[in-house]
């Protein structure tokens, strides 16, 4: 949309990493903050006031209500990655385009569960992992692709880590079975895996290997 007819956004969720996106959405040109919700309407109105979301945004004490907004044209969704096929379906069925943040799913099976809602409905599917609609990304391919300034890839060897801290390593929903059972697969995984399928046109490996004993916190959720 234009500068003259913004997205207006909603967000779901009150997540850590909503900050930072609901700055991104406020200093576009052409979107805007048009609502938060949260499970208790004091949670949201808190986090709209911290984060500068304008005065026209509603704070609401649900999902649902900011679903249920007319002036919301699209919802980004940075609950807990078990919540997701419920909220993203639900969106895409009441005609919100759909920003996901990532991991996007439990599963490709439910991955295809959301896209199909979203094709039914008619609305825009995009994933939050933000390097990938960074505008130097596709410079990037540019160049990995010219074989005179590059030459051919024959390997990608991508590492994420950061530490955690013993506190977020026990409470964190990152590490919580029944929130984001992917643990760190999901959580920094998600982008080598991005980058090395990126780089290779999304062309699926033939083979794969993983390394052994990898360490699993006390619920089973893996952490390395």
């Amino acid at each position: 949309m234009s500068d003259h007819n913004p997205v207006r956004f909603g967000i779901l969720g009150c997540a850590s990493i909503a900050r930072k996106v609901s700055r991104a959405i406020r200093l576009a040109p052409n979107a805007m903050l048009q609502a938060i919700g949260s499970r208790s309407a004091e949670k949201a109105a808190r986090f709209a006031a911290e984060n500068g979301f304008p005065a026209t945004a509603k704070a609401y004490g649900s999902y649902e209500a900011v679903l249920d907004d007319p002036m919301v044209d699209a919802v980004y969704v940075p609950l807990p990655t078990s919540l997701h096929l419920k909220w993203a379906v639900l969106a895409a069925e009441k005609k919100k385009h759909l920003l996901l943040e990532k991991p996007v799913a439990l599963s490709a099976a439910e991955l295809d569960k959301i896209l199909a809602a979203c094709e039914a409905n008619g609305v825009q599917y995009m994933d939050a992992t933000m390097w990938m609609h960074h505008p130097r990304t596709p410079k990037m391919k540019e160049f990995l692709s010219d074989p005179n300034r590059f030459g051919e890839l024959k390997m990608v060897h991508a590492v994420f880590s950061y530490n955690l801290g013993p506190q977020c390593l026990q409470s964190d929903i990152r590490v919580k079975p029944d929130l984001d059972a992917l643990g760190a697969l999901g959580d920094t995984g998600w982008y080598c895996i991005r980058a090395i399928l990126w780089a290779k046109d999304f062309r699926l490996p033939t083979t794969a290997t993983a390394l052994r004993e990898p360490h699993f916190n006390d619920s089973g959720v893996i952490l390395s």
